[in-house]
């Protein structure tokens, strides 16, 4: 993680540098106090008579480097922020982009809420971490060394409070920070847990409140937020404790620095202005090591934190990328798919196969249907073709290459895809259809739109195709949802289209003018449909049944009702239901 700070190593020697200037302004000022009060008040070296212009010239260069280090200060904060926020920008660009490269068993590993915590929240520790080591670190440290140099330089004698003093602060940081350090861990778990939460409620909304599940979702939030309140509440209770132990610690040592520097200026060892500038270094001193401790915090979080965010720039990929850019090499079969020997097994489920050795070929150009009872692996078997997931067992080929074999980004160029539940974007009409292909011109737009049967309804919507959705298109119908997600993956102009239930909340005649269209206007593109009704599928050129993770059979509508029995039963079941297949 620090290969992000390497392009920035100008603001990490510029703070250091001028937060270096504002402590030596620092360290400085006692040694002036000292002066004042020797010379300037009791006239030590002037036969006991004070000299008021000597208290008034050094309090003004007193003012002058209180200035010049306020602007060292201002100066080394800013090039601060300029590192950390810029490190924070990479990063977490960076973590998205991973994130988005992530294959759906990876992304179900971490949760959603995880990952929204780690590219939010997790980052902004370590930015924290980054400003705190580059400033506050050396602030703390120069200060501490500094004022020690400093208050040896008036006596040796001194010392010795400064060493008694920094055994019980140092056993109290490590005792506090040995206890508090597996806690921010802990806390960063604990506001997953809400991220999580607040995520699916957000999203599932219609649902709690169709269910009437509010009081029981708000008391779920309340637990996991409870359990992330509870989580800072023991850190900043321990760190409660520690604050007034550190001051009781201060309020001694400055004791002990009077009673000290009280016996040598009875024996002529020092001068009261000496006592005054040893009372104000040991000061700096403790509070630079009682500011260790809120770094220290820092550390431990931001390192928590950074750990977090590791887990997820070094995860490996669970699909690597091919070498092949385009599978047609002799320019014939486009869109062509086979399955040869394949069998699934879903990594974080049950090590029961979904699907068991399915042989398959679906030609160009081919309308070929799938059906099959709930849960029977048709929207399994369509995911390994654009290689969401890989086959445990077998190989799935495109075009005559292995998808393996492929660049992500190539195979998933041949493909287009629309699902039942419809992601619609909170942006207009326009550019949710546009998503399957940004170059697509007007032309290209509407005869998608008329092909899906979307273009009609589009039109009546207020600003038409300008007209913005409602986040998660809450302000459509699942039918026009689905219509304009149908838009999005024929507008893509992919070799293969793969409709997996998408057409669910249409109306029968709705959907057959929409395949019909798409036979007219997209003959050349394989078409793989997945649906519940047969009705949706009886028109393809070949209909797959699945049982059981396996293909039953596989033939026309009509030789299916001659050979298949399931297919025959599924047939008379929705014969009965409504009269769905007649026609």
């Amino acid at each position: 993680m620090f290969s992000y700070l390497k392009k920035y190593w100008l603001f990490i020697i510029l703070t250091p540098l001028f937060m270096l200037g504002e402590v030596v302004m620092d360290l400085w000022q006692p040694r002036l106090m000292s002066v004042i009060v020797d010379d300037g008040v009791l006239g030590l070296n002037n036969g006991g008579v004070g000299n008021l212009d000597l208290v008034i010239n050094t309090g003004l260069q007193m003012i002058g480097l209180v200035a010049v280090g306020g602007i060292c200060g201002v100066v080394s904060g800013v090039f601060a922020n300029l590192c950390s926020q810029n490190f924070g920008n990479d990063l977490r660009k960076d973590t998205f982009e991973k994130v988005m490269s992530f294959s759906f068993a990876q992304t179900d590993r971490f949760s959603t809420g995880s990952l929204v915590t780690r590219v939010t929240n997790d980052i902004t520790q370590v930015q924290n971490l980054v400003s705190m080591s580059i400033r506050g670190f050396v602030r703390t440290f120069l200060l501490f060394a500094g004022g020690i140099v400093c208050m040896l330089s008036l006596n040796m004698q001194f010392g010795t409070v400064v060493f008694c003093a920094f055994i019980p602060i140092l056993f109290c940081v490590v005792f506090f920070m040995k206890k508090a350090d597996p806690m921010f861990g802990l806390l960063q778990t604990r506001l997953d847990k809400v991220n999580h939460v607040m995520q699916e409620n957000v999203s599932g909304a219609r649902v709690v409140k169709a269910y009437v599940r509010e009081e029981y979702e708000t008391e779920r939030f309340r637990e996991a937020n409870q359990g992330l309140v509870g989580t800072q509440l023991r850190v900043l209770e321990l760190f409660s404790y520690m604050t007034p132990i550190m001051n009781v610690i201060l309020n001694i040592s400055v004791v002990a620095v009077i009673k000290v520097g009280g016996i040598l200026v009875e024996g002529g060892e020092a001068t009261p202005g000496n006592v005054m500038a040893a009372i104000t270094y040991i000061s700096q001193i403790l509070n630079a090591v009682m500011r260790t401790v809120m770094i220290f915090q820092s550390v431990s979080r931001g390192s928590a934190s950074a750990k977090r965010i590791r887990e997820v720039l070094e995860c490996p990929e669970d699909l690597k990328d091919g070498s092949v850019e385009d599978g047609n090499t002799s320019g014939e079969c486009r869109g062509e798919i086979r399955f040869e020997q394949v069998s699934f097994v879903y990594p974080e489920g049950s090590r029961e196969p979904v699907l068991r050795d399915i042989d398959l070929t679906i030609h160009p150009g081919e309308t070929f249907g799938i059906i099959g009872a709930t849960g029977c692996g048709k929207s399994t078997l369509v995911n390994l073709i654009p290689r969401f997931f890989d086959a445990t067992k077998g190989n799935v080929f495109v075009d005559g290459k292995n998808v393996r074999d492929y660049k992500k980004q190539e195979l998933r160029n041949k493909v287009a895809i629309a699902l039942q539940k419809s992601e619609i974007y909170s942006t207009t009409v326009r550019e949710n259809i546009l998503w399957g292909n940004p170059q697509a011109g007007p032309k290209e737009l509407e005869k998608a739109a008329k092909t899906a049967q979307a273009w009609d309804f589009i039109q009546k919507l207020p600003e038409g195709l300008d007209t913005v959705i409602a986040q998660q298109g809450m302000s459509l119908s699942g039918g026009q949802k689905q219509r304009i997600a149908i838009s999005r993956g024929i507008i893509r102009d992919g070799e293969i289209l793969i409709l997996d239930d998408a057409t669910s909340a249409l109306d029968l005649k709705t959907e057959a003018d929409l395949y019909q269209m798409l036979s007219e206007n997209y003959g050349n593109m394989t078409k793989v449909i997945i649906a519940q009704r047969i009705a949706s599928i009886r028109n393809a050129d070949r209909i797959a049944v699945m049982e059981n993770g396996r293909i039953a059979a596989c033939d026309s509508h009509e030789r299916l009702l001659e050979t298949c029995g399931i297919y025959r039963e599924i047939y008379q079941s929705q014969l009965k239901d409504g009269g769905e297949c007649i026609g």
